[in-house]
């Protein structure tokens, strides 16, 4: 038997890879599944990006680049957080990396020690849970409630942080619920935490996805900006997932570690992808535009069909591409529906509880879907819980 390090027992995978692997093989088998499960938009990356992808490689863009990131993709970081983040910031502090996800490790790694606290949403992304377990580090769940639209209760946060706190993370737009945090609740939680020496990891990464209004950085209140750090990336405005280009916006010094960081582990992220990053963030963005306005019709229209359906509840998410419907009508607990919808009905959700404690009654359902295959999902479902 190997012998695996002890932190290996601590670290968990994420439910929705393991939900698709699942309805993979179900499709194998010649079940047809309609895809609600993962969190991937499926539009295609805009021409204009793929164009400036081939074009670098032609142009010999297939060598390594800074481990901190191509210095044109940085001046185009600092350029797109002033006009979309209302942030002042300089290439010295952005580190490039593959995929926003690394900005989360890093940060751990570089900040995180066994016995400090870290405050995160629950329900939230799995992989805030996962590190603060495997690196030995306090995890201090704060739960989002469906009664205050799924945002961070300021009182709570207030009698959560103690003087062990080294870390707290907010999500806005937020994965799994949808919920936006409100500008006013950005300049409290600012209010809160500045000048206590705790850091704020702020999971901007669908930033760009809200249905009304623009989302307020935290990064953005000047007694915070060096106590930030700003998780951003490709992947969800610019339907860029298999291409792993993400970035962060810290502090100088935090710039410094974390690169060392990626010079021992990735040592850069490819050039010619970062090139195809420069023509995302200052070339057209109509794509974005059309592509918000579509996540905003699927949007109506699964939260209007999980309301019809018995046992269903769901509110209107104001950012990303989830809905987050209360399930605990149809008497059947979270991993119990997930796993009936997808062997009964060939809808693959996720169990809230593999967002947090705090999940339980509730799925994820993405719908980075046709309105086709939403609409047939639906009544799928619809029909398999009037079964129960």
């Amino acid at each position: 038997m190997l012998n695996f390090a002890e932190r290996m027992a601590n670290l968990s995978g994420e439910s929705a890879f393991e939900v698709l692997a699942k309805a993979n093989a179900l499709e194998k088998r010649g079940v047809n599944v309609i895809h609600f499960e993962i969190g991937e938009p499926d539009f295609r990356t805009p021409g204009n990006i793929i164009e400036r992808a081939k074009k670098a490689l032609d142009e010999g863009y297939t060598h390594y680049a800074p481990a901190q990131g191509y210095i044109p993709l940085r001046e185009a970081i600092v350029e797109y957080a002033k006009k979309y983040k209302n942030i002042d910031t300089n290439v010295e502090e952005i580190v490039v990396t593959p995929g926003a996800k690394p900005i989360i490790y890093f940060t751990f790694m570089a900040l995180v020690n066994a016995g400090d606290e870290v405050i995160y949403p629950d329900p939230g992304f799995p992989i805030y849970r996962n590190l603060i377990r495997f690196l030995n580090a306090v995890p201090v769940p704060i739960k989002l409630k469906e009664e205050n639209d799924f945002r961070l209760d300021i009182e709570e946060l207030k009698c959560k942080i103690t003087p062990k706190t080294k870390l707290i993370i907010i999500n806005s737009p937020a994965n799994p619920t949808g919920g936006v945090l409100t500008p006013e609740d950005i300049d409290q939680i600012a209010s809160i935490v500045a000048g206590k020496g705790i850091y704020v990891l702020s999971d901007e990464i669908y930033d760009r996805i809200c249905y009304s209004g623009r989302v307020k950085s935290i990064a953005s209140i000047s007694e915070m900006k060096d106590w930030t750090i700003v998780l951003d990336g490709f992947s969800k405005s610019y339907a860029m997932t298999g291409w792993r280009l993400g970035y962060g916006i810290m502090n100088r010094e935090l710039a410094s570690n974390i690169t060392k960081l990626m010079i021992n582990s990735n040592s850069c992220v490819a050039t010619f992808t970062q090139i195809a990053g420069i023509e995302a963030l200052t070339g057209p963005q109509d794509a974005v535009t059309n592509m918000v306005e579509e996540f905003k019709k699927r949007r109506d229209i699964m939260v209007e069909g999980l309301n019809s359906i018995k046992g269903f509840s769901c509110k209107k998410p104001e950012g990303a591409f989830y809905a987050f419907p209360n399930i605990k009508g149809t008497g059947m607990n979270s991993n119990e529906l997930a796993d009936f919808l997808l062997t009964k009905a060939g809808v693959a959700t996720l169990s809230g509880t593999g967002f947090g404690e705090a999940g339980e009654g509730y799925l994820r359902l993405s719908y980075a879907n046709s309105i086709e295959n939403i609409k047939i999902g639906l009544e799928r479902i619809k029909k398999a819980v009037e079964s129960l």
